[in-house]
C-alpha cells in the first residue's frame, strides 16, 4: 500500500474524524482514562483549527492505501516561523513508515507560506511524539508560549 500526504480541509468529514481521534488520544493519556465524546466535543470547540488554512496555516491528511489514517497541521506565528500542531497517526498505522513523511509534508506546506523555522510545544508524557521530533531534527528550545498542557518546546530550521 502507498502513503499519500496532501492538504485537505480541516472541516472535511475524514479530517474531523482524525482530529477527534487525536484529541481523544492526547486527552485520554493526560487523564489516564478514555475521553468521553462530550469531552472531545468540548476540547475541539474553539480550538482555532479554522486558522489551519492558507495564508495562516495548513492541514495535511496522511492516507495509506486511500484510507485517512493521520494528520498534521501548522500555524504561521509570524513571517518566518510556523508552529507544528495536531501531528497524529492512528495507533494501528504507527510503525509503518508514515510519521516522517507526514512531518515533511507539513514542513513543506509551512515553507510554501514562507516559514524558515518550525516550533512546537508538547507534554513530557507524549514520549513517542518527542522521540519522533528528535529523530527528525527538532531540538529543545526555550519556551516561546505558555499554557496548561505545555511542558517542553522544540524547534527546527527549515
Amino acid at each position: 500500500m502507498t502513503w499519500t500526504f496532501l492538504p485537505e480541509p480541516v472541516d472535511a468529514p475524514e479530517s474531523l474524524a482524525l482530529r477527534r481521534d487525536y484529541y481523544a488520544d492526547v486527552a485520554g493519556r493526560y487523564w489516564g482514562r478514555p475521553a468521553t465524546g462530550a469531552e472531545v466535543d468540548e476540547g475541539l470547540a474553539g480550538d482555532g483549527v479554522e486558522l489551519l488554512v492558507p495564508p495562516t496555516g495548513g492541514f495535511v491528511v496522511a492516507r495509506l492505501g486511500g484510507e485517512a489514517v493521520g494528520c498534521g497541521g501548522f500555524l504561521m506565528l509570524d513571517g518566518d516561523r510556523a508552529e507544528l500542531t495536531r501531528v497524529f497517526l492512528r495507533h494501528g498505522h504507527r510503525g509503518r513508515g508514515g510519521a516522517g513523511p507526514l512531518l515533511r509534508a507539513v514542513e513543506d506546506g509551512a515553507r510554501e507560506l514562507g516559514a524558515r523555522r518550525m516550533v512546537l510545544n508538547t507534554r513530557l508524557d507524549l514520549v513517542e511524539a518527542r522521540a519522533l521530533y528528535a529523530r527528525h531534527g527538532y531540538a529543545e528550545i526555550p519556551a516561546y508560549c505558555t499554557g496548561p498542557y505545555m511542558e517542553v518546546w522544540y524547534g527546527k530550521e527549515l
